[in-house]
């Protein structure tokens, strides 16, 4: 179990920066003071793998790759692989506000390129090749097949990669991983620890998939058998049909899930705790026929459980996993989260639509992370804004807010403020708030609308936004409520 502490979700990609999207540079480490000047414990990502379809981070090319956008340019400079003319040109003209994907991969491309052109290799790079050999080598190649085929998914590939192409992509990830890993220590010597996240599945147009096809229910072609998905819920009256493979469990098995436990392994390598996304897809997982347009028409399957989980616990003693396991729940579920002994979630937001909500905070036990919304919530102002009376008037009453003019000017902040008490008062280890919350965005700002494939992930923060956040009263909050 985590000890009593709090936490900010906030993505990379979000982050202030001057090159179009958040990196590993200044903007992240001014992130870390202000976190350690609130007494804030934890900073919790999206996932840092490459970004794939609608630049969703739980689309990715790799499960195990950095995503070269977050590089530092500035960190490059200073390591004499850049001028500062080059930076100065690379700099972002546009909005400060929203993440342009397009441009930070042209400018990022040739940044990268440049450095490596430049760039002595020593042991340090040997090392990592080394040490990262279980995944980077095949990234590397399915990556140089990519570009050799304009980027096109393995299936539209026509052309073979030039012979030593791969190595550019050995070395993006090298820069990728070093600055990260500079980062999480500028953090950790803080105070501030990394909540990273890990998407449950992967890409069908991924190095993941492409060189272990036989992992995955799909044919020797890679055509999939079955699609992952969820089923019709709180967020969608069709279900969400993801599209993902489907893994073939029984096979994962006869190697004693070698592929799962490098793949943890890495993800507690790479940060201080990880949240496993839809985590009840372990124990069981919808899956959809190949070919349906929707996920409606899905059915359970039973994942590994225990069986997976007794290794994965044996191998990493008291592993830091948080369990993503929000959804349809039953009393088999809840038993086995029970046995992996992982932290599960709680959502304020799903707290008051009904009178027995297990997300009522007065429900909440001690081993579990308690949020106010995730990245796939509205904003809590937004939220306010378009939910039922009966539904507002019931988390209004239950954070003590009783004024009838919550939404005229200062008391959008006041009732934003007693809902956050309201969490950080519970007995869940660690409260999370997004940081729009913090700054009381409406749901222009949103980060994810689930199910819809253009406009997410783009929200991004300013320095003049953050520094207008009230620190004293997070840090009063921290400190009433222990979690400082």
């Amino acid at each position: 179990m985590f000890k009593r502490s709090s936490g900010v979700l906030l993505n990379i990609s979000s982050l202030p920066s001057e090159f179009g999207i958040g990196d590993f540079g200044e903007g992240a480490r001014y992130f870390v003071d202000f976190l350690n000047d609130i007494k804030m414990k934890w900073w919790q990502i999206l996932p840092l793998c490459p970004v794939g379809s609608g630049n969703s981070p739980y689309s990715s090319v790799s499960a195990f790759a950095i995503n070269p956008l977050y590089v530092d340019p500035i960190d490059l400079m200073e390591k004499g692989l850049l001028t500062s003319q080059e930076v100065e040109s690379f700099k972002y003209q546009d909005t400060p506000y929203t993440t342009d994907y397009n441009y930070a991969r042209q400018i990022k491309a040739k940044i990268l390129k440049l450095a490596f052109e430049r760039d002595t290799l020593g042991k340090d790079f040997e090392d990592f090749e080394k040490e990262n050999s279980f995944w980077v080598k095949d990234y590397a190649l399915y990556m140089a097949n990519k570009e050799a085929n304009n980027d096109e998914p393995w299936w539209e590939w026509k052309e073979k990669a030039k012979s030593g192409s791969e190595k550019y992509y050995i070395y993006e990830q090298y820069i990728a991983h070093t600055q990260w890993h500079k980062l999480k220590k500028y953090a950790n010597d803080k105070g501030v620890f990394f909540l990273g996240d890990m998407p449950i599945y992967v890409s069908r147009d991924s190095s993941d998939f492409y060189y272990n096809m036989k992992m995955f229910m799909a044919d020797d072609e890679g055509n999939l058998k079955l699609l992952a998905g969820c089923p019709p819920d709180y967020f969608s009256e069709d279900g969400q049909l993801w599209g993902n493979p489907i893994y073939d469990w029984d096979a994962m098995k006869k190697d004693g899930y070698k592929w799962w436990l490098e793949r943890i392994g890495d993800a507690l390598n790479t940060f201080d705790a990880v949240r496993i996304d839809h985590f009840r897809g372990f124990h069981q997982f919808w899956a959809v026929p190949a070919g349906e347009k929707t996920a409606r028409n899905g059915k359970w399957l039973d994942g590994p459980a225990m069986d997976l989980f007794e290794k994965v616990n044996k191998k990493f003693e008291n592993p830091n996993i948080v369990a993503e396991d929000l959804g349809v729940s039953n009393p088999e579920l809840k038993q086995f989260l029970q046995e992996t002994g992982y932290p599960g979630m709680k959502i304020m937001q799903f707290g008051f639509n009904c009178y027995d909500s297990d997300h009522v905070p007065y429900k909440y036990g001690e081993n579990c992370v308690a949020y106010t919304g995730t990245h796939d919530n509205e904003t809590m102002l937004g939220w306010l804004w378009s939910m039922e009376m009966e539904e507002k008037t019931r988390l209004l009453k239950y954070c003590r807010y009783f004024g009838d003019n919550w939404g005229e000017g200062g008391e959008n902040s006041r009732v934003i403020k007693e809902i956050i008490t309201t969490l950080w008062q519970t007995v869940a280890s660690i409260a999370i708030v997004p940081i729009q919350d913090m700054c009381g965005f409406g749901g222009d700002t949103r980060m994810n609308v689930p199910g819809r494939a253009e406009g997410n992930w783009q929200f991004r923060i300013t320095k003049p936004a953050i520094e207008k956040i009230d620190k004293n009263f997070y840090r009063e909050l921290n400190h009433i409520y222990g979690r400082g």
